[in-house]
């Protein structure tokens, strides 16, 4: 066979072997909403809050499943002052908008204080923590992006997963979630 001919039956071949592959490929993964939807002030958009925390309910307004995992989109209200240790996620961006209540966000070594109207930028990999100062119900608009596994980890706190696990292993639970804790949770400033 002259190398002319070769190098197009090669070409002819690749083609038809992975034209089916990139396709169902891509199929598989578009998963994306195919309209709009809305999700009421107050509601959650699966009609179904969860609370990772004690004293925190988390509203779903985007999913994960809306977007492809490209985003996660929920309103946290907490009801309790404190918040989470300080830790680092793997491959997502976070960012906090404060919708009410006053809290303490601390990116890297900075702390910033956060009223409503503020909206805070932490990206991956840098060390961050939030903290609900004050009395009275304090509610923020968390986005990650990527979602990456967020959502599930949520969920499954809420469902009380991590209650029986020593602390090596919630470590490692969360680690399979993409986060990692790397040290205590913020102090109220002084």
């Amino acid at each position: 066979m002259k190398r002319k001919n070769f190098t197009k039956v090669c070409l002819a071949v690749t083609s038809f072997v992975w034209s089916p592959i990139a396709f169902l490929t891509s199929a598989a993964r578009s998963v994306r909403a195919s309209k709009g939807f809305k999700v009421d002030s107050g509601k959650d958009r699966f009609d179904k809050a969860i609370s990772p925390i004690e004293g925190d309910t988390f509203f779903t307004k985007i999913s994960t499943k809306d977007t492809d995992g490209d985003m996660y989109v929920f309103e946290s209200t907490r009801l309790k002052e404190g918040g989470p240790a300080h830790h680092i996620h793997f491959d997502q961006d976070e960012w906090w908008y404060v919708l009410q209540g006053q809290f303490l966000i601390k990116i890297g070594d900075t702390t910033y204080e956060a009223k409503a109207g503020d909206s805070i930028f932490g990206p991956r990999m840098i060390p961050h923590s939030f903290s609900k100062v004050g009395e009275g119900v304090a509610k923020l608009l968390i986005i990650f992006q990527p979602a990456g596994k967020m959502e599930e980890l949520f969920k499954k706190l809420s469902e009380g997963v991590d209650k029986n696990m020593s602390e090596e292993e919630q470590n490692k639970f969360r680690e399979q979630h993409g986060v990692k804790i790397v040290g205590p949770r913020i102090r109220p400033l002084k």
